[in-house]
């Protein structure tokens, strides 16, 4: 059927696309395929984009929702599990009533939530945004590590087109949240096909609505119908009743699996039809010849993965990372060990340039991850604040925010972080620099230093004697609060340890120069 090949392949492409943009750590995807993030229902309606949520509306009234079984990458990740279930038992659905009160709920904890300032329930029920977490925390990783692996083989051939890059675990909180997102959807899509999509997402509640009025409709023709049940064995959303020849609209995406199923033309996805609103007379259903059986019946059966072959690749695996976690560890030809950097107590958390305040970032952003896994120096991560939980959040022990770096600001589909520019940037406030007497090198071990003065991209930072009598006393840092970018810089670069000398403090409102 033309109809299910087209969706099929315009799901295809949306999922891909959205995917790989999560996956890639190199900042070139998202020029080409940000824009896919920026059609997503939730963000579009943060970002008040009234064009696309205009396109999206006009699109469900015309053809249902489509939406959900396309543009959604969750809708299609549904689609692809409940497909690999479908092997074990062919013709494994069947009409259900509609949750109709569940979905109320759902979507009024949503609206409740949001009008409450409680991002972090809007994040958890955000349907691409609980797609974007599980692909950063759990896919992306294994993504890098495979990086790394073609690295250190271009490596051995004097090639460099591939290069190593950090893999960390960003969140332990959202990572587990990631995780049982994952087994949440996967349980319910093996099962019962689109359970999630028809009974929790509050998108689908809002489209489903909508989609009542659509133009075209999966519509039956009770003449041709001999209720041979396949449409509804069929029918992943489960809302399709072949004894009173009845679709829920509400629930129906479109994917036109029924319509291939159905070998006697009683289904179409047309403007008019003859759709019965009341049981009609049934017709003995006629046997199905061997051939059919055969094509209805069978079962395809993959061989698993060899155990061995597991073992073998998961000790590979983990004996590569072991390597790769000895060899960051050692300077001076291993003859030192430098101890991990630890995360300074901020009073006021740190917050993207382009979000503007704390405020803008937690009233629009719904944690999905797309600026954490695009940030190139590791400095974004996800908080663990309960109240902005899985929010973006700033630390400088692996690198610092540099002044030419917008990328966050880019990808944001949600307004959260406005898109700024590389000399407007340099011009935002996000903090100060804070300077701790107690861990200055130049004050507890008698030596000099200077790191974070002669880093300092706004030139924020002087080094002054500590007696300003004696010139040949010790060398501190002075911060120019009304110069300091918060870029941290100075407090990635400070050699103390665990705690540096010099760190960041936020902004709640951010600050132009």
């Amino acid at each position: 059927m033309k109809l299910r090949k087209i969706r099929t392949w315009l799901g295809a492409v949306f999922f891909v696309g959205i995917t790989l943009m999560f996956l890639d750590f190199t900042g070139t995807l998202h020029h080409g395929l940000g824009w896919m993030a920026k059609v997503q229902f939730l963000p579009a309606l943060l970002a008040v984009n009234v064009v696309v949520i205009a396109a999206l509306v006009v699109l469900t009234l015309l053809f249902g929702r489509v939406y959900c079984s396309v543009i959604c990458p969750m809708g299609v990740f549904q689609d692809v599990i409940a497909r690999m279930g479908r092997r074990s038992k062919k013709n494994r659905y069947g009409y259900s009533k509609a949750v109709t009160w569940l979905r109320i709920t759902m979507l009024a904890v949503m609206v409740g939530a949001f009008l409450a300032g409680l991002s972090s329930v809007v994040a958890l029920l955000a349907p691409y945004s609980s797609y974007g977490r599980m692909v950063t925390h759990l896919f992306q990783p294994l993504w890098m590590l495979g990086n790394n692996l073609l690295a250190t083989l271009s490596e051995r051939a004097d090639s460099y087109a591939f290069y190593h890059v950090d893999v960390w675990v960003k969140s332990l909180s959202t990572l587990l949240i990631a995780v049982a997102t994952l087994l949440l959807i996967a349980v319910l899509a093996w099962r019962n096909g689109r359970t999630y999509c028809n009974t929790i997402c509050p998108v689908g509640t809002v489209l489903g609505f909508l989609s009542r009025f659509s133009l075209f409709k999966v519509r039956f023709d009770a003449d041709k119908c001999r209720n041979c049940s396949l449409c509804s064995k069929r029918c992943k959303a489960a809302c399709i009743d072949f004894k009173t020849h009845s679709v829920d609209y509400s629930r129906c995406v479109a994917c036109g699996n029924c319509l291939d199923s159905c070998k006697f033309g009683a289904l179409s996805y047309s403007i008019k039809g003859t759709q019965a609103s009341r049981p009609t007379e049934t017709h003995p259903t006629e046997p199905a010849t061997s051939t059919d059986v055969a094509a209805d019946g069978c079962e395809k059966k993959t061989e698993a993965p060899s155990p061995s072959r597991r073992s073998f690749l998961l000790a590979a695996a983990m004996a590569t990372t072991a390597a790769w976690a000895q060899e960051k560890k050692k300077v001076d030809g291993g003859l030192a060990v430098l101890k991990e950097k630890a995360i300074p107590i901020r009073q006021t958390a740190l917050t993207p340039p382009g979000s503007l305040s704390a405020e803008n970032l937690a009233k629009r952003c719904t944690g999905c991850q797309l600026c954490i896994s695009e940030c190139p120096n590791g400095v974004l991560r996800p908080t663990t604040d309960l109240q902005h939980l899985m929010q973006p959040t700033m630390s400088y022990e692996r690198g610092y925010c540099r002044p030419e770096c917008t990328r966050c600001s880019d990808v944001c589909p949600t307004g959260a972080i406005q898109p700024i520019t590389h000399e407007g940037k340099s011009a935002i406030q996000i903090g100060h620099a804070v300077w701790i007497r107690k861990n200055c090198l130049p004050l507890v071990e008698g030596v000099e230093c200077g790191n974070c003065a002669r880093h300092c991209p706004a030139g924020a930072i002087e080094m002054v004697p500590v007696d300003p009598n004696d010139e040949s006393s010790a060398y501190i840092p002075a911060v120019n609060e009304a110069r300091c970018i918060g870029c941290g810089a100075c407090e990635n670069l400070c050699p103390a340890r665990p705690f540096p000398a010099i760190y960041v403090e936020g902004h709640e409102v951010h600050r132009s120069m």
